[in-house]
Protein backbone atom coordinates (compact mmCIF):
# COMPACT_ATOMS: atom_id res chain seq x y z
CA UNK A 1 0.00 0.00 0.00
CA UNK A 2 1.52 3.33 -1.06
CA UNK A 3 1.73 6.27 1.28
CA UNK A 4 -0.96 8.35 -0.52
CA UNK A 5 -3.50 5.54 -0.27
CA UNK A 6 -2.59 4.93 3.37
CA UNK A 7 -3.05 8.63 4.13
CA UNK A 8 -6.43 8.65 2.36
CA UNK A 9 -7.62 5.62 4.34
CA UNK A 10 -6.50 7.18 7.61
CA UNK A 11 -8.39 10.37 6.76
CA UNK A 12 -11.53 8.37 5.93
CA UNK A 13 -11.27 6.47 9.21
CA UNK A 14 -10.75 9.71 11.12
CA UNK A 15 -13.79 11.24 9.43
CA UNK A 16 -15.92 8.22 10.34
CA UNK A 17 -14.80 8.41 13.97
CA UNK A 18 -15.71 12.09 14.13
CA UNK A 19 -19.15 11.35 12.67
CA UNK A 20 -19.69 8.58 15.23
CA UNK A 21 -18.63 10.88 18.06
CA UNK A 22 -21.00 13.55 16.81
CA UNK A 23 -23.88 11.04 16.63
CA UNK A 24 -23.13 9.83 20.15
CA UNK A 25 -23.11 13.39 21.44
CA UNK A 26 -26.46 14.09 19.77
CA UNK A 27 -27.91 10.89 21.26
CA UNK A 28 -26.72 11.91 24.71
CA UNK A 29 -28.25 15.37 24.36
CA UNK A 30 -31.58 13.91 23.24
CA UNK A 31 -31.54 11.47 26.16
CA UNK A 32 -30.76 14.27 28.59
CA UNK A 33 -33.56 16.40 27.11
CA UNK A 34 -36.00 13.50 27.40
CA UNK A 35 -34.96 12.98 30.98
CA UNK A 36 -35.55 16.62 31.80
CA UNK A 37 -38.98 16.52 30.18
CA UNK A 38 -39.97 13.40 32.09
CA UNK A 39 -38.62 14.65 35.39
CA UNK A 40 -40.18 18.08 35.20
CA UNK A 41 -43.52 16.89 36.61
CA UNK A 42 -42.32 14.09 38.91
CA UNK A 43 -42.26 16.36 41.97
CA UNK A 44 -45.26 18.46 40.99
CA UNK A 45 -48.37 17.97 43.15
CA UNK A 46 -51.58 16.87 41.45
CA UNK A 47 -55.08 16.98 42.92
CA UNK A 48 -55.93 13.64 44.56
CA UNK A 49 -59.14 12.21 43.16
CA UNK A 50 -61.44 9.24 43.16
CA UNK A 51 -61.23 7.09 40.04
CA UNK A 52 -63.95 4.57 40.83
CA UNK A 53 -65.32 2.79 43.88
CA UNK A 54 -62.46 2.50 46.40
CA UNK A 55 -59.66 3.47 43.99
CA UNK A 56 -58.02 6.88 44.35
CA UNK A 57 -55.14 8.69 42.67
CA UNK A 58 -52.66 10.10 45.22
CA UNK A 59 -49.50 10.51 43.15
CA UNK A 60 -47.67 13.47 41.66
CA UNK A 61 -48.41 14.87 38.23
CA UNK A 62 -45.83 12.60 36.62
CA UNK A 63 -45.62 9.57 38.92
CA UNK A 64 -48.70 7.49 39.63
CA UNK A 65 -49.56 6.25 43.09
CA UNK A 66 -52.88 4.55 43.74
CA UNK A 67 -54.72 4.14 47.02
CA UNK A 68 -57.20 1.29 47.37
CA UNK A 69 -59.12 2.12 50.52
CA UNK A 70 -60.81 -0.63 52.53
CA UNK A 71 -62.51 -0.96 55.91
CA UNK A 72 -59.52 -2.97 57.19
CA UNK A 73 -56.80 -0.61 56.02
CA UNK A 74 -55.42 0.44 52.67
CA UNK A 75 -53.35 -0.86 49.78
CA UNK A 76 -50.90 1.52 48.10
CA UNK A 77 -49.38 0.94 44.68
CA UNK A 78 -46.01 2.71 44.19
CA UNK A 79 -44.14 4.80 46.74
CA UNK A 80 -42.30 6.86 44.08
CA UNK A 81 -39.25 8.73 45.40
CA UNK A 82 -38.54 9.15 49.10
CA UNK A 83 -38.65 12.90 48.53
CA UNK A 84 -42.21 12.67 47.16
CA UNK A 85 -43.62 10.72 50.12
CA UNK A 86 -44.81 13.92 51.85
CA UNK A 87 -46.76 14.75 48.68
CA UNK A 88 -48.37 11.27 48.67
CA UNK A 89 -49.14 11.48 52.37
CA UNK A 90 -50.77 14.89 51.94
CA UNK A 91 -52.93 13.55 49.12
CA UNK A 92 -54.06 10.54 51.16
CA UNK A 93 -54.98 12.76 54.10
CA UNK A 94 -56.71 15.34 51.89
CA UNK A 95 -59.07 12.57 50.81
CA UNK A 96 -59.89 11.92 54.45
CA UNK A 97 -57.84 8.76 54.99
CA UNK A 98 -55.04 8.04 57.45
CA UNK A 99 -51.63 7.49 55.89
CA UNK A 100 -50.73 5.16 58.77
CA UNK A 101 -53.63 2.90 57.75
CA UNK A 102 -51.68 1.70 54.70
CA UNK A 103 -51.29 -2.04 55.35
CA UNK A 104 -49.93 -3.35 52.04
CA UNK A 105 -47.43 -1.70 49.69
CA UNK A 106 -47.21 -2.88 46.06
CA UNK A 107 -45.29 -1.72 42.98
CA UNK A 108 -45.59 -1.42 39.22
CA UNK A 109 -41.91 -2.18 38.64
CA UNK A 110 -38.57 -1.85 40.39
CA UNK A 111 -37.23 1.43 39.05
CA UNK A 112 -36.30 4.17 41.48
CA UNK A 113 -39.06 6.53 40.39
CA UNK A 114 -41.64 4.00 41.62
CA UNK A 115 -40.02 2.22 44.58
CA UNK A 116 -37.29 4.40 46.10
CA UNK A 117 -39.69 5.43 48.87
CA UNK A 118 -40.61 1.85 49.84
CA UNK A 119 -38.28 1.55 52.83
CA UNK A 120 -39.29 4.89 54.32
CA UNK A 121 -42.99 4.26 53.75
CA UNK A 122 -42.66 0.89 55.44
CA UNK A 123 -41.01 2.61 58.42
CA UNK A 124 -43.78 5.21 58.64
CA UNK A 125 -46.75 2.85 58.31
CA UNK A 126 -45.55 -0.66 59.11
CA UNK A 127 -46.99 -1.81 55.78
CA UNK A 128 -46.19 -5.25 54.41
CA UNK A 129 -44.28 -5.09 51.12
CA UNK A 130 -45.31 -7.51 48.37
CA UNK A 131 -43.17 -7.71 45.21
CA UNK A 132 -43.29 -9.82 42.06
CA UNK A 133 -40.54 -12.40 41.64
CA UNK A 134 -37.88 -10.88 39.43
CA UNK A 135 -38.10 -7.46 41.07
CA UNK A 136 -37.91 -8.66 44.67
CA UNK A 137 -34.11 -8.79 44.75
CA UNK A 138 -33.81 -5.30 43.29
CA UNK A 139 -36.05 -3.81 45.98
CA UNK A 140 -34.57 -5.78 48.87
CA UNK A 141 -31.01 -4.73 47.93
CA UNK A 142 -31.84 -1.13 47.08
CA UNK A 143 -31.27 -1.25 43.34
CA UNK A 144 -28.85 -4.12 42.78
CA UNK A 145 -29.42 -6.31 39.74
CA UNK A 146 -31.34 -3.87 37.53
CA UNK A 147 -31.00 -4.12 33.79
CA UNK A 148 -29.27 -1.05 32.30
CA UNK A 149 -29.76 1.27 35.28
CA UNK A 150 -27.44 1.77 38.23
CA UNK A 151 -29.35 4.02 40.65
CA UNK A 152 -29.31 2.92 44.28
CA UNK A 153 -31.74 3.55 47.12
CA UNK A 154 -32.41 2.38 50.65
CA UNK A 155 -32.97 -1.42 50.75
CA UNK A 156 -36.44 -2.52 51.75
CA UNK A 157 -37.45 -5.84 53.25
CA UNK A 158 -39.83 -7.79 51.03
CA UNK A 159 -42.45 -9.58 53.11
CA UNK A 160 -44.00 -11.61 50.31
CA UNK A 161 -42.63 -12.61 46.92
CA UNK A 162 -45.43 -12.83 44.37
CA UNK A 163 -45.80 -15.08 41.36
CA UNK A 164 -47.86 -14.59 38.23
CA UNK A 165 -51.54 -14.83 39.06
CA UNK A 166 -51.19 -14.40 42.83
CA UNK A 167 -53.97 -12.62 44.67
CA UNK A 168 -53.60 -9.79 47.17
CA UNK A 169 -56.65 -9.27 49.37
CA UNK A 170 -57.58 -6.81 52.08
CA UNK A 171 -60.94 -5.66 53.44
CA UNK A 172 -63.02 -7.33 50.77
CA UNK A 173 -60.90 -6.06 47.84
CA UNK A 174 -58.81 -8.47 45.77
CA UNK A 175 -56.10 -7.54 43.28
CA UNK A 176 -54.49 -9.99 40.87
CA UNK A 177 -50.79 -9.68 40.05
CA UNK A 178 -49.94 -10.31 36.39
CA UNK A 179 -46.29 -10.74 35.48
CA UNK A 180 -45.66 -8.44 32.51
CA UNK A 181 -41.85 -8.51 32.19
CA UNK A 182 -39.47 -6.73 29.86
CA UNK A 183 -39.43 -3.20 31.25
CA UNK A 184 -38.10 -4.97 34.35
CA UNK A 185 -37.94 -8.69 35.03
CA UNK A 186 -40.72 -8.47 37.61
CA UNK A 187 -42.82 -5.71 36.08
CA UNK A 188 -46.37 -6.16 37.38
CA UNK A 189 -49.74 -5.25 35.96
CA UNK A 190 -52.51 -5.19 38.55
CA UNK A 191 -56.17 -5.96 37.91
CA UNK A 192 -59.22 -5.63 40.11
CA UNK A 193 -62.94 -4.97 39.82
CA UNK A 194 -64.57 -1.72 40.83
CA UNK A 195 -68.17 -0.56 40.87
CA UNK A 196 -69.15 2.77 39.39
CA UNK A 197 -72.66 4.08 38.69
CA UNK A 198 -74.11 0.67 39.35
CA UNK A 199 -71.77 -1.13 36.97
CA UNK A 200 -68.85 -3.38 37.82
CA UNK A 201 -65.76 -2.43 35.81
CA UNK A 202 -62.55 -4.31 35.06
CA UNK A 203 -59.64 -2.13 36.14
CA UNK A 204 -56.15 -2.60 34.66
CA UNK A 205 -53.15 -0.78 36.17
CA UNK A 206 -50.35 -1.32 33.65
CA UNK A 207 -46.85 -1.88 35.05
CA UNK A 208 -45.10 -0.66 31.89
CA UNK A 209 -44.95 -2.00 28.33
CA UNK A 210 -42.28 0.50 27.33
CA UNK A 211 -38.96 -0.05 25.61
CA UNK A 212 -36.85 2.70 27.15
CA UNK A 213 -33.96 4.43 25.36
CA UNK A 214 -30.93 2.16 25.58
CA UNK A 215 -32.90 -1.07 25.89
CA UNK A 216 -31.35 -3.77 23.72
CA UNK A 217 -33.89 -6.19 22.24
CA UNK A 218 -31.45 -8.28 20.21
CA UNK A 219 -28.39 -10.16 21.48
CA UNK A 220 -28.72 -8.77 24.99
CA UNK A 221 -26.11 -10.50 27.14
CA UNK A 222 -27.34 -8.92 30.39
CA UNK A 223 -31.02 -9.73 29.87
CA UNK A 224 -31.10 -12.44 27.17
CA UNK A 225 -34.84 -13.06 27.45
CA UNK A 226 -35.88 -9.40 27.22
CA UNK A 227 -37.46 -9.67 23.75
CA UNK A 228 -39.45 -12.79 24.60
CA UNK A 229 -40.46 -11.20 27.91
CA UNK A 230 -41.88 -8.17 26.10
CA UNK A 231 -43.68 -10.50 23.68
CA UNK A 232 -45.24 -12.28 26.65
CA UNK A 233 -46.26 -8.96 28.16
CA UNK A 234 -48.15 -7.85 25.07
CA UNK A 235 -49.86 -11.20 24.83
CA UNK A 236 -50.96 -10.87 28.45
CA UNK A 237 -52.08 -7.25 28.17
CA UNK A 238 -54.14 -7.96 25.06
CA UNK A 239 -55.89 -10.81 26.86
CA UNK A 240 -57.02 -8.74 29.86
CA UNK A 241 -60.56 -7.36 29.90
CA UNK A 242 -60.34 -3.63 30.56
CA UNK A 243 -62.89 -0.93 31.24
CA UNK A 244 -60.84 1.45 33.40
CA UNK A 245 -57.30 1.95 32.10
CA UNK A 246 -54.58 3.18 34.49
CA UNK A 247 -50.79 2.94 34.59
CA UNK A 248 -47.48 3.61 36.34
CA UNK A 249 -47.42 7.11 34.84
CA UNK A 250 -50.49 9.23 34.25
CA UNK A 251 -49.53 9.99 30.67
CA UNK A 252 -50.15 6.33 29.78
CA UNK A 253 -53.88 6.98 30.06
CA UNK A 254 -54.11 10.77 29.52
CA UNK A 255 -54.74 11.38 33.21
CA UNK A 256 -54.69 15.17 33.06
CA UNK A 257 -57.32 15.39 30.31
CA UNK A 258 -59.52 12.83 32.04
CA UNK A 259 -59.21 14.61 35.37
CA UNK A 260 -60.36 17.86 33.73
CA UNK A 261 -63.46 16.04 32.47
CA UNK A 262 -64.03 14.63 35.95
CA UNK A 263 -63.70 18.09 37.48
CA UNK A 264 -66.10 19.60 34.96
CA UNK A 265 -68.85 17.23 36.05
CA UNK A 266 -69.31 15.80 32.56
CA UNK A 267 -71.62 12.80 32.31
CA UNK A 268 -70.04 9.39 32.75
CA UNK A 269 -66.73 8.33 34.23
CA UNK A 270 -63.87 9.63 32.04
CA UNK A 271 -61.56 6.88 33.30
CA UNK A 272 -63.73 4.24 31.62
CA UNK A 273 -61.77 3.96 28.39
CA UNK A 274 -61.48 0.45 26.90
CA UNK A 275 -60.66 1.84 23.46
CA UNK A 276 -57.86 3.99 24.87
CA UNK A 277 -56.40 0.87 26.48
CA UNK A 278 -56.36 -1.04 23.20
CA UNK A 279 -54.84 1.91 21.31
CA UNK A 280 -52.10 2.37 23.90
CA UNK A 281 -51.14 -1.31 23.93
CA UNK A 282 -51.10 -1.46 20.12
CA UNK A 283 -48.88 1.64 19.96
CA UNK A 284 -46.41 0.25 22.48
CA UNK A 285 -46.29 -3.17 20.80
CA UNK A 286 -45.66 -1.50 17.43
CA UNK A 287 -42.74 0.42 18.88
CA UNK A 288 -41.35 -2.75 20.51
CA UNK A 289 -41.50 -4.68 17.22
CA UNK A 290 -39.94 -1.83 15.27
CA UNK A 291 -37.09 -1.60 17.78
CA UNK A 292 -36.57 -5.36 17.78
CA UNK A 293 -36.50 -5.61 13.98
CA UNK A 294 -34.20 -2.62 13.61
CA UNK A 295 -31.72 -4.00 16.13
CA UNK A 296 -31.79 -7.45 14.57
CA UNK A 297 -30.71 -5.96 11.27
CA UNK A 298 -27.70 -4.29 12.79
CA UNK A 299 -24.42 -6.08 13.26
CA UNK A 300 -22.75 -6.25 16.65
CA UNK A 301 -25.91 -5.48 18.64
CA UNK A 302 -24.68 -7.17 21.81
CA UNK A 303 -24.88 -5.09 24.96
CA UNK A 304 -22.99 -5.65 28.19
CA UNK A 305 -23.20 -3.95 31.54
CA UNK A 306 -19.77 -2.47 30.88
CA UNK A 307 -20.99 -0.59 27.82
CA UNK A 308 -21.45 3.13 28.07
CA UNK A 309 -24.87 4.35 27.02
CA UNK A 310 -26.59 7.72 27.32
CA UNK A 311 -29.34 7.62 29.92
CA UNK A 312 -27.88 4.65 31.77
CA UNK A 313 -28.48 6.34 35.12
CA UNK A 314 -32.16 7.07 34.53
CA UNK A 315 -35.09 4.70 34.71
CA UNK A 316 -38.24 6.60 33.99
CA UNK A 317 -37.59 8.77 30.95
CA UNK A 318 -38.36 8.56 27.29
CA UNK A 319 -39.17 10.43 24.13
CA UNK A 320 -42.63 10.68 22.60
CA UNK A 321 -43.64 7.62 20.52
CA UNK A 322 -45.98 7.83 17.57
CA UNK A 323 -48.88 8.56 19.88
CA UNK A 324 -47.08 11.52 21.48
CA UNK A 325 -46.65 9.96 24.91
CA UNK A 326 -43.42 9.58 26.82
CA UNK A 327 -41.99 6.09 27.13
CA UNK A 328 -41.65 5.12 30.78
Amino acid sequence: MNSKRRTRLWRQADSMMKMMACALTMTFCLAALSMAQAQSDWDEPFPPHRIADQIYYVGSKGLSTYLIATKEGHILINSSFERTLPLIRASVEKLGFKFTDVKILLASHAHNDHVEGHARLKELTGAQVFVMQGDDGVISTGGEGQYLYTMKWKPCKVDRVLKDGDKVSLGGVTLTAHLTPGHTRGCTTWTLRAKDAGKTNNVVIIGSPNVNPGYQMANNVDYPEIASDFARTFQTLKSLPCDIFLGAHGNYYRMEAKYEKLKSGAAGNPFVDPQGYRVYIADREKFYLETLNRQKKKRGTGYSRNSEHPGRQFAGFGVPPSGGRKRQ
